[in-house]
C-alpha cells in the first residue's frame, strides 16, 4: 500500500508539473533501455554473488542491495575516471570496510550477564551486505538477520549450506531430476538417496545397438519392469540393476558427488565405485553416432560390488576411456526390455530431493542413486566454467571471470599509467609507473647531452633540483601520459651572474585567430605538433651548476654536481634559449620571421606559402601545398624529438573543429568544467549575460564576498573570452570591488553559459578576407566616475578575429568626444592587424572603420582644432594623420547595425541575439 501511494503521488506531481513527462508503453522495455540494462547488470551480479557464496535464493534482495552499493563505488565510466558516488558528492568513497559477500564472520556477543568464561562471540554468521559502518549478518542457527559494527571476518574460508527441503528450489544446480521412464524400487527400510541425471543429447534412439551381458550383482526380489514408452517418444531403459552396498558414515566411507554439467552434448562422467574387494565384469558395448565420453571420477568405499558400465562408441568416437556407470547396461528403445530397478542397501536413511526439469529431446539418461557423505561440493569447486576445467585455471579459482574485451581498457591504463599524482619524490618512488617516467626524463637528459657530472666547484652557486609530477590528459579528461619533469629552483639564480636575457616572445591570441581565419579562407588543414622536452634543446651561454636529482644520486660520487650545457626547466633563461635555438633552426631552412610577430615564421615557394606559429613548445602549421607540410614535418622530426603530430583540435584551451565548410572555435569543455567547479551546473538558465538596464554601482553598504573565489571566477571568465565575445562586456562590468550584488552579476554570466556551453566562433571556408572594423562608445556609462565605455570589433571578411571592451581613461564632455576617443584608441589595433597581414601577402589601405556618430567623423576629418576639442589628449589625434595618409577611412553606420554596440552596454534579449548572429557566433546544437 505504501508503494502504491508513493507511485500515485509521483504520478500526480508529474501531471501537475509544467514540463512534459513521457511514459513508456507497457511491456516495451526497449523504450527505457538504460534502466533495463542497469537492472540486468544488477541481477546478473547478484546471481553471481549468490552462486559464489553458496547462499540460497531467498537472499536475493540482500545480494541486489550489495551489488547496487558496490556498483556506485566502482569505476564504471572511463570518461570521467570517477565513481558514481564521487560524481554526486564530489569526494572519493571509502572502501576500507568492504568485505566479500557471504563470507564467514563472527559477531561480538553483546548479551547481558556474561561471565568470564562465556563465549565473547556468537557462532558463525554469513555476511550479507555492507553499510557505511554497519554490517548485516545472518545467523544460520536462529535464522535472523542482525546488524552490528563489531564483526570479525574470515574471508578466506568457504562454508556450505546443507541442502534442505526449505530451500531446495534454490539449489537446482545441486540436484537434477530423474527421468520419468525409469521406475524406482526401494525397500521399505531404505529411503531413496539424492540422485544425478547425466544426459547426452543429439543421440537418436534408433541408432543405438547393443548387447546385454549377465551381471554378477544380486538383483532385488521385488524388481519390476517400467512401462514401455509411447510411440514417437525417445526413451531408454536399463537392464537389470545391481545392488550397491554403501557403508555408513561410522564405517569411514567417503564419496564425492560427480559433475552433472555437460558441454556441447558430451555427457558428464558418472561415478565409479571401487574398494578393496571390488569385483567387476566386462563392460557391454553400445554404439551410437558421433558419441564422445569423458573419464569418470572415483567413489571409493570398502566392500563395494558394482555392475560394469556400458561403453558408448560410434563411427566418429573420440578415443577416451570408457564411461563407467554403477548400474545397468543400455539397450535400444526399438527392442524394449523390462529393466530391473536400481537398488541401494545402506545402514543410513538418506534424504530424498527430487526436482522436475525439462530436457531437450532426444536424450538418454543414466540414473544413479548414491548417498552423499559428506554433503556434496558446489559446482564451482569442481568446474570453474563449462569450458575451463579447474586444472586449466591460473590463479584463484574463486575469482570472477574477466574476458579480454572487459579488461582491455583496464589493462591499458592500469598496466602502463597511474591516475595518481604523487606529491613528493618519496611517494613517487613507490609507484613503478612514476619511476619509469622519472627514468625516461633522465634518459632524455643523457641523450641530449644536457649535463656533465663534475666535482663541486668553490665559490659557485649550486642550484637545487625538484621533481614535478603531472598527468597529461586529453579532451575527455582521460589520463594519456604520466609526465615527470625535473626542474631547477631558478629563484636562487642571481641576475648578471647566472643569467642575462630571459624574455621569450609568445604569440598573441589575436595572431592565432588570424592564422585560423587565413586557413579557412585558403581552405587548407592546420596541423599541430609538440616538441618533447623542448627547453632541453636550448644552449646556455652562462655557467650553471645544479645538484644531483633526489632519488638518483650517484653512489660512487655523492658529492659531485652537474654542470649544465643546455637549458633546464626552471632556469630563468631557459625559455629564451629554446626560442633562439628553434628560430635559428627555422631560419637556416629558408624561413623568415614576421615583421612585428617574432613567433610567426613564413616560407614561400612560388604561389604557395607555409605558415608556422609558435607558442613556446607548441607549434601549429599549415600550407596551401600539402607537400610543404610533409617537408616541414620531416624536418622537425629529424631535428627534434616530437611527442605528437596531428590535425589541430585543441590549442591553448581552444577547441578547434575543422569541417569541410569551415572552422569552429569554442571552449565547451572548459565551460563545463567552470560550471562544475563553482557549482553552477545545476542552476537555471539565463537568456543574456546581463539584464537590460542593469546598473551596478560601488554598493558600499553591500555584503562583501570571498575575494579569493570571486577572483577565481573572474579569471576563468576572462580566459573564456578568447572565444566568447558575447560575455566580454558583462565580465568587465563586474571586474573588481566585489560585493554581493556583483556576485549576483557573475552568477548570471555563469547561468548564461550553462544555456550556451557550445557557442563559439564560426569561420566559413573560401569566404572574403577584407579587413573591416567597427567602433562604438557609451557616453558616461559608468555610474561610479561617469567615464564612457568603448567597444570595437575587427573582421576579416565574415570572420571575427579581434574585439574588446574598455572603460576610457578620461571623462568625455559629449557623445561625439566619447566616440572620437574610442575610434582613435582602436585605430592602433587596426594598424597592428594591417602590418600582421602583410606577412600573409596582403597590403590593406583605406581600411573602413564604421562609427555611428557623424560628429566624431567630422572631428576626425577636420584638421582645424575647435574650441570644444582642444582639451583632448594629443595621443588621440594621431588618427587624423592616418586618415590623411589614406591608411584608414571612417564611415557612418546606423546604430541598429553597429556591431560594436554589444561591447558598450547591456542589451535586451532580441537585440543581443541579433548582434551575436551578425558577429558570426555559432552553436552546433542550435
Amino acid at each position: 500500500m505504501a508503494l502504491n501511494s508513493r507511485i500515485a503521488s509521483l504520478t500526480r506531481f508529474l501531471i501537475l508539473s509544467t514540463s512534459l513527462t513521457p511514459f513508456s508503453a507497457a511491456r516495451t522495455p526497449q523504450q527505457n533501455g538504460v534502466v533495463e540494462r542497469k537492472n540486468r547488470t544488477l541481477v546478473e551480479a547478484a546471481h553471481t554473488m549468490l552462486t559464489f557464496s553458496k547462499l540460497p535464493l531467498h537472499f536475493w534482495a540482500e545480494a541486489v542491495a550489495s551489488v547496487c552499493f558496490t556498483q556506485n563505488r566502482s569505476l564504471i565510466t572511463k570518461r570521467f575516471m570517477k565513481t558514481p558516488y564521487e560524481l554526486v558528492y564530489n569526494r572519493p568513497p571509502s572502501i576500507k570496510f568492504f568485505r566479500v559477500f557471504g563470507c564467514e564472520c563472527y559477531v561480538k556477543n553483546d548479551k547481558d550477564n556474561l561471565d568470564k568464561f562465556s563465549p565473547k562471540g556468537d557462532e558463525v554468521f554469513s555476511w550479507i551486505c555492507q553499510g557505511l559502518s554497519v554490517y548485516r549478518v545472518y545467523n544460520k542457527k536462529t535464522r535472523c538477520v542482525v546488524e552490528s559494527t563489531n564483526v570479525d571476518f574470515e574471508e578466506g574460508i568457504e562454508e556450505d549450506f546443507t541442502p534442505t527441503q526449505s530451500h531446495q528450489e534454490s539449489l537446482v544446480s545441486w540436484h537434477l531430476p530423474a527421468p520419468a521412464n525409469v521406475a524406482l524400487h526401494v525397500p521399505a527400510v531404505v529411503q531413496p538417496a539424492p540422485h544425478i541425471m547425466v544426459s547426452t543429447t543429439d543421440i537418436s534412439s534408433s541408432n543405438l545397438q547393443g548387447t546385454s551381458s549377465s551381471s554378477s550383482a544380486s538383483a532385488s526380489p521385488s524388481s519390476r519392469a517400467s512401462p514401455a514408452p509411447a510411440e514417437g517418444e525417445h526413451s531408454h531403459t536399463f537392464q537389470q540393476a545391481p545392488v550397491v552396498n554403501v557403508p555408513s558414515p561410522q564405517s569411514g566411507a567417503s564419496s564425492t558427488m560427480p559433475n552433472t554439467s555437460s558441454h556441447q552434448g558430451i555427457p558428464s562422467p558418472a561415478p565409479q565405485v571401487a574398494g578393496p574387494n571390488t569385483t567387476t565384469s566386462p563392460a557391454p558395448q553400445v554404439t551410437g553416432p558421433s558419441t564422445t565420453t569423458s573419464p569418470a571420477p572415483q567413489v571409493t568405499g570398502p566392500s563395494t560390488t558394482i555392475q560394469p558400465a556400458p561403453q558408448v562408441t560410434g563411427p566418429s568416437t573420440t578415443s577416451q576411456p570408457a564411461t563407467q556407470v554403477a548400474g545397468p547396461s543400455l539397450v535400444s528403445s526399438d527392442t524394449p526390455t523390462a529393466p530391473g530397478p536400481i537398488v541401494i542397501q545402506s545402514q543410513v536413511q538418506p534424504t530424498v530431493t527430487t526436482l522436475a526439469t525439462t530436457r531437450r529431446e532426444p536424450e538418454f539418461y543414466i540414473d544413479l542413486r548414491i548417498e552423499p557423505s559428506p554433503p556434496p561440493t558446489l559446482p564451482h569447486t569442481t568446474k570453474w566454467t563449462r569450458a575451463h576445467p579447474l586444472q586449466q585455471v591460473i590463479g584463484s579459482k574463486s575469482a570472477p571471470v574477466k574476458t579480454r574485451s572487459t579488461t582491455q581498457n583496464e589493462c591499458l591504463f592500469a598496466a602502463f599509467l597511474s591516475r595518481h599524482e604523487p606529491s613528493n619524490v618519496t611517494e613517487a618512488l613507490d609507484i613503478s609507473d612514476w619511476v619509469t617516467a622519472m627514468q625516461e626524463e633522465l634518459n632524455q637528459f643523457e641523450r641530449l647531452g644536457l649535463w656533465r657530472l663534475v666535482p663541486r666547484p668553490k665559490n659557485k652557486t649550486i642550484i637545487d633540483l625538484k621533481w614535478i609530477f603531472k598527468n597529461k590528459k586529453d579532451e575527455d579528461r582521460i589520463v594519456t601520459r604520466n609526465k615527470a619533469r625535473l626542474v631547477a629552483k631558478g629563484f636562487k639564480q642571481q641576475a648578471g651572474i647566472d643569467y642575462d636575457e630571459t624574455f621569450a616572445p609568445m604569440a598573441r591570441i589575436e595572431a592565432i585567430r588570424i592564422f585560423l581565419a587565413y586557413a579557412a579562407h585558403k581552405n587548407f588543414t592546420v596541423y599541430q605538433m609538440d616538441v618533447k622536452t623542448a627547453f632541453l634543446n636550448g644552449e646556455l651561454k652562462e655557467e650553471v651548476y645544479v645538484s644531483q636529482p633526489e632519488g638518483f644520486v650517484d653512489r660512487t660520487k655523492p658529492n659531485h654536481v652537474y654542470i649544465i650545457d643546455k637549458a633546464l626547466y626552471g632556469l630563468k633563461q631557459a625559455p629564451r634559449a629554446w626560442y633562439d635555438h628553434l628560430s635559428n633552426a627555422l631560419l637556416d631552412n629558408g624561413f623568415y620571421k614576421g615583421k612585428i610577430d617574432p613567433t610567426l615564421f613564413i616560407k614561400t615557394e612560388g604561389d604557395d606559402i607555409l605558415l608556422v606559429q609558435i607558442y613556446v613548445d607548441d607549434i601549429i602549421f599549415g600550407s596551401t601545398n600539402s607537400d610543404m607540410c610533409t617537408w616541414f614535418s620531416d624536418l622537425m622530426t629529424t631535428r627534434f624529438e616530437m611527442s605528437m603530430l596531428w590535425e589541430l583540435s585543441f590549442f591553448l584551451g581552444l577547441q578547434v573543429l575543422q569541417k569541410p565548410d569551415g572552422i569552429l572555435i569554442n571552449q565547451s569543455k572548459y565551460t563545463g568544467d567552470l560550471l562544475k567547479r563553482f557549482h553552477m551546473d545545476t542552476s537555471s538558465i539565463a537568456k543574456t549575460p546581463m539584464a537590460s538596464g542593469t546598473l551596478i554601482g560601488a554598493d558600499p553598504k553591500g555584503k562583501p564576498v570571498d575575494q579569493k573565489t570571486y577572483r577565481a571566477i573572474i579569471g576563468s571568465l576572462l580566459y573564456l573570452t578568447a572565444s566568447r565575445p558575447d560575455i566580454m562586456f558583462a565580465t568587465f562590468f563586474v571586474l573588481a570591488n566585489p560585493k554581493e550584488s556583483h556576485m549576483m552579476g557573475v552568477k548570471r554570466i555563469l547561468r548564461y553559459l550553462k544555456g550556451t556551453p557550445n557557442r563559439g566562433l564560426w569561420y566559413p571556408k573560401e569566404s572574403g578576407f577584407e579587413l573591416v572594423a567597427f567602433s562604438d562608445a557609451d557616453h558616461g556609462g559608468c555610474q561610479l566616475d561617469r567615464k564612457s565605455t568603448s567597444g570595437h570589433v575587427q573582421f576579416l571578411g565574415d570572420k571575427l578575429v579581434s574585439w574588446g571592451s574598455k572603460k576610457q581613461h578620461c571623462v568625455s564632455t559629449s557623445t561625439a568626444e566619447a566616440e572620437y576617443v574610442a575610434a582613435a584608441s582602436y585605430c592602433s589595433q587596426v594598424l597592428w592587424m594591417r602590418t600582421q597581414l602583410r606577412d600573409y601577402g596582403y597590403s590593406f589601405n583605406h581600411i573602413p572603420i564604421y562609427c555611428d556618430s557623424k560628429s566624431a567623423i567630422a572631428i576626425t576629418c577636420n584638421p582645424v582644432q575647435h574650441t570644444r576639442t582642444k582639451h583632448i589628449d594629443i595621443r588621440y589625434h594621431f588618427i587624423k594623420d592616418h586618415l590623411e595618409r589614406g591608411t584608414i577611412e571612417l564611415y557612418f553606420v546606423n546604430t541598429e547595425y553597429q556591431l560594436a554596440d554589444l561591447f558598450t552596454k547591456p542589451l535586451d534579449e532580441k537585440r543581443f541575439n541579433f548582434l551575436i548572429s551578425k558577429l558570426g557566433m555559432f552553436d552546433p546544437q542550435e
